[in-house]
């Protein structure tokens, strides 16, 4: 069939207003991705780490997010979570280049160099929910709960931060580690707004929300506590 000069400019007019639309649909859903509520973020962690207990992972163009994050990150979810080789946040919750701006160090303390970092992330950068994440069968905590002298001041503040979930618990029992490791994860996430103007601020102004959750090295599922 032979289009007429008009009957071109119509049709390039009907696949411009469509482009149009869809382009509009496409920056109009940024936004709106960007401005989830606590739960949402929390939602779709939860169904990424769904998919990494199932071991299914989502497809992505790593090449292209590369380049797309070169000179610029806006990551919405924080993690301070345990050095431990086992536990990576960005597979565990099924999530990608930019998505996850991660804070570790063995035991996952509060500590100034952890509380900072988050600082930054919430100042700089976006950051609306932190995920304070403890784990099952954690050295730190064991170590700490054992009761040993450190071998070095080094770790002596890695473990000292821990002390005080070790007493807390009942050391009789036989999940008394775990226990301890998730008394542990509520105190930081405690001391995280008592050590941080910056944080306690954010919180009680609506634009920050802490979770507390526990990972199981048995299942890879995260649990939500608080």
């Amino acid at each position: 069939m032979n289009f007429g000069k008009a009957d071109r400019k119509a049709v390039q007019r009907t696949q411009l207003c469509k482009f149009s639309v869809v382009l509009v649909g496409i920056v109009v859903a940024i936004p709106a991705l960007a401005q989830a509520p606590p739960d949402q973020i929390w939602n779709r962690l939860a169904s990424g780490n769904r998919r990494f207990m199932d071991g299914k992972y989502e497809s992505r163009n790593l090449i292209a997010r590369r380049k797309e994050l070169a000179k610029t990150q806006n990551p919405r979810v924080a993690v301070l979570s345990c050095a431990d080789s086992r536990v990576p946040p960005e597979l565990v919750f099924g999530e990608g280049l930019g998505d996850l701006f991660v804070v570790r160090s063995a035991g996952e303390s509060a500590d100034p160099l952890a509380v900072g970092s988050l600082e930054y992330a919430i100042e700089h950068l976006g950051t609306v929910v932190i995920v304070v994440m403890g784990h099952q069968s954690c050295g730190a905590v064991k170590a700490a709960c054992s009761g040993g002298k450190a071998a070095s001041p080094n770790l002596e503040a890695v473990v000292a931060p821990i002390a005080t979930s070790c007493t807390n618990v009942d050391k009789n029992k036989p999940d008394t580690f775990d226990l301890a490791a998730r008394d542990h994860v509520h105190s930081v996430a405690h001391e995280l707004l008592t050590k941080s103007v910056i944080l306690k601020k954010a919180a009680d102004e609506g634009k920050l929300t802490i979770i507390e959750a526990y990972y199981s090295l048995d299942t890879g599922e995260v649990t939500k506590l608080r």
